[in-house]
């Protein structure tokens, strides 16, 4: 079966900003000279539906609406200063040369997602964007995936999925596409054994190499 369609995630795969945000945390954590458990935060990275509460370690009558805001801050002006992660743009050029569809499925707002994108100039490299607001429910569901592959008019084994986490890249399996799980230094402690492939960076492989892989193997 012909590999027709590539499925990024956004956080974490393309922006590092899984990292940006517990250092933003840790940001106003040391702004109030509170102790930052950064073990605890990197346990909720790639979790959707994860019980955590950010403010744990400040004293109850803390006003957590205005640690919030200046979370915000901390994070707006660390994500401005993110560059795209190693090896995505070749993908997206590979892609473009073989002529294959490229979907997003994240977990994000659009609004968070085309803001990014558009600021990378990558935005016109998608043709669907599927995020947090268009299924009824996010990864580990397939939903996100399912829905890209509506948009596309494909099966699950016409696409490969690339993820950062444990949550979406059990959600692209839950959908049947081709898994490559690409963790990041927020996400290397999850387990991808139900990956179809896991490697340190998309620097590390070619789109030629992975067609090849996942089509001999579908047969």
């Amino acid at each position: 079966m012909p590999i027709r369609a590539l499925v990024l995630d956004f956080d974490g795969l393309i922006l590092d900003t899984e990292s940006a945000l517990i250092a933003a945390y840790a940001d106003v954590h040391a702004a109030h000279g509170v102790a930052f458990d950064h073990e605890r935060f990197l346990r909720s990275v790639g979790h959707a539906d994860y019980a955590f509460d950010p403010w744990h370690a400040f004293e109850k009558r803390a006003d957590r609406a205005a640690l919030e805001t200046q979370r915000r801050e901390f994070n707006r002006r660390r994500d401005l200063e993110l560059a795209v992660l190693p090896g995505v743009v070749p993908l997206l050029d590979a892609a473009r040369a073989r002529g294959l569809r490229v979907g997003l499925a994240s977990n994000s707002t659009h609004a968070h997602c085309e803001r990014h994108l558009s600021r990378l100039g990558l935005l016109d490299r998608f043709h669907v964007l599927a995020c947090r607001e268009d299924v009824p429910l996010p990864k580990p569901a397939p939903d996100l995936y399912r829905r890209v592959l509506l948009e596309f008019g494909l099966r699950g084994h016409e696409a490969i999925a690339f993820e950062d986490s444990h949550t979406g890249s059990l959600a692209a399996r839950r959908a049947n596409l081709w898994t490559v799980a690409v963790p990041n230094p927020s996400t290397a402690h999850h387990d991808f054994s139900h990956a179809s492939l896991q490697v340190t960076s998309l620097a590390d492989v070619t789109l030629a190499a992975l067609v090849e892989r996942f089509e001999a193997a579908a047969g």
